[in-house]
């Protein structure tokens, strides 16, 4: 009789040779950019410790930030990244969650259904659902952010310009030892008077491992009208000015 040969498994081709986000991955959805600064914004996340992007609805800002995040933490043996923690502004800054009924979740679900979107896009319903029930992905209001430190941890902050800049300083200086941070916004949508996501931008241009992308209505990457609706705003705001 002929001998029996016991199957193996093929290994797995190296791709430490990748940045992180470029790796294939068995689980993930694979997303490559569409545009010059869609791939500026993913290399900035990859080589920074902190990257700002500003700019309109449209332009990948949120989607391309939960599909590095979920990269990096797949990849935790390399990068760290135990925990994704994702965090936002309640609606008006003044985070009147108190007022909507149900439990935190069923208080912030209406606000997190892009990031949620994203999560079930990239990773799918399942996985989604069980990294939050063992506690490595995160979703919570800015101000449930107060008086943590992070460590080993993918950290999205995201609609940033409903938050103000005392806000925005206190989600920053959360950052502990082997964290990126990915902060995104859209100036022109915003809720407050004094956002303060301009003047965070302005006040970090010059500082080390802090990356800013700004994002403009030819980045966008949904409908056509979407870009004709930014344009049209934008002719506008100048006219008014």
């Amino acid at each position: 009789m002929p001998k029996k040969t016991s199957k193996t498994r093929a290994s797995r081709p190296d791709q430490s040779n990748k940045p992180v986000g470029q790796r294939e991955y068995r689980s993930l959805k694979q997303v490559l950019p569409r545009n010059v600064h869609q791939q500026e914004y993913l290399e900035a996340i990859e080589n920074n410790v902190v990257t700002i992007s500003c700019g309109p609805a449209g332009s990948g800002k949120t989607y391309l930030a939960v599909y590095e995040a979920a990269c990096h933490h797949w990849a935790k043996k390399e990068t760290k990244a135990e925990r994704i923690i994702i965090t936002r502004p309640a609606v008006e800054a003044g985070e009147k969650l108190g007022f909507l009924p149900g439990q935190l979740d069923d208080k912030m679900d209406p606000y997190m259904r892009p990031i949620y979107d994203s999560l079930y896009d990239i990773i799918g319903i399942d996985d989604t659902k069980q990294k939050l029930e063992r506690g490595y992905l995160e979703i919570a209001p800015i101000a449930y952010m107060r008086g943590r430190t992070f460590s080993n941890a993918f950290i999205i902050v995201d609609e940033a310009q409903n938050a103000t800049l005392e806000q925005l300083k206190m989600v920053m200086t959360r950052i502990g030892e082997d964290c990126k941070l990915v902060l995104n916004g859209d100036s022109t949508q915003s809720d407050l008077s004094n956002s303060g996501l301009p003047i965070l931008m302005d006040i970090l241009k010059d500082v080390d491992n802090i990356a800013l992308i700004r994002f403009g209505k030819e980045d966008i990457v949904r409908s056509q009208a979407v870009v004709d609706v930014v344009a049209a705003f934008e002719r506008y705001e100048n006219g008014k000015n």
